[in-house]
């Protein structure tokens, strides 16, 4: 059985005892309705319903199948209203995207608003590639850069992320520590593997330092943090993390052209969706909470 539009019919013509009814009831012509009824019977090799003088009743099939259309149609009323119950409450899943380098700030963030509405489900997916809201891959982005201009995106400025040029007290303790930008030439850094990474911080270590120079290599932002505080060599950290970390010492502090806007960035669809704005709105106090700390 295929076409859903006959049943509901049928269900209509049972419900109202009329084709008229019915007609009024779907907002057909009553034509319709005769057709969609034929239709139904011939299809199915028995008939549905008595025709008489005042209307129409339902035999024995009829009311089986009957029966079935009523039980669905509650069910699609009630399917109705969790569905649009669920652009008015905080509930089930949030799907947030960054860069893992964000990862500090945002894992904070995402765990203080489930702690705020238990009842919302936190999936939080880093990685390099642009995570496409447009097909429901994630309900929030976070995004560094040039503004993003997707069509059907809604963009907010959100912040900037201080980033420093740090090294671990026993990587100073060995190597001293560097003056001037000219004793950068006698030390070790750690950076991108691709030398041509679009971060601002490392486009400025590309033009400052021999690419020689930079001896740990990595393309992901948690194993270049992890080098740093491990000794390897001087490299970036956001101030923020570094203030966490008693072992770093600070040797440039942040710059502004280190520094790359953020942008929060949503789906229009999705964008006036309670559960997306009370994430919206706890995030810029978060970080601002954060930045006073």
């Amino acid at each position: 059985m295929k076409n859903w539009d006959e049943i509901r019919t049928a269900f209509q013509v049972a419900r109202q005892g009329t084709v008229s009814g019915a007609a009024e009831a779907l907002g057909v012509h009553h034509a319709t309705v005769i057709r969609h009824i034929d239709a139904l019977e011939t299809q199915l090799g028995v008939k549905l319903f008595q025709r008489h003088a005042r209307g129409y009743t339902p035999t024995e099939a009829g009311q089986d199948l009957l029966r079935v259309a009523q039980t669905t149609d509650e069910q699609f009323q009630q399917l109705e209203g969790r569905i649009r119950g669920r652009g008015s409450d905080v509930s089930g899943e949030l799907m947030v995207t960054s860069l893992v380098a964000f990862a500090p700030l945002m894992v904070g963030a995402l765990t203080s608003f489930q702690e705020a509405h238990p009842e919302v489900i936190v999936r939080y997916l880093t990685g390099d590639r642009v995570f496409r809201l447009e097909y429901g891959e994630a309900h929030v982005a976070l995004r560094a850069g040039a503004q993003p201009n997707e069509p059907d995106n809604v963009v907010q400025p959100f912040t900037h992320q201080a980033i420093g040029l740090y090294a671990s007290a026993s990587y100073i303790a060995a190597m001293g520590m560097p003056e001037t930008d000219e004793d950068f030439a006698n030390h070790r850094f750690v950076g991108h593997d691709i030398a041509e990474n679009r971060a601002p911080f490392l486009q400025w270590l590309a033009r400052a330092v021999p690419r020689e120079n930079v001896v740990f290599r990595s393309t992901d932002s948690r194993v270049m943090e992890r080098a740093i505080l491990a000794g390897a060599g001087i490299g970036f950290f956001g101030v923020r993390e570094a203030e966490q970390q008693p072992d770093l010492v600070q040797i440039r502090p942040p710059r502004e052209d280190w520094t790359a806007p953020l942008w929060l960035v949503t789906h229009v669809d999705l964008h006036r969706t309670a559960k997306v704005q009370a994430f919206l709105k706890h995030l810029k106090e978060y970080t601002g909470e954060s930045s006073a700390r």
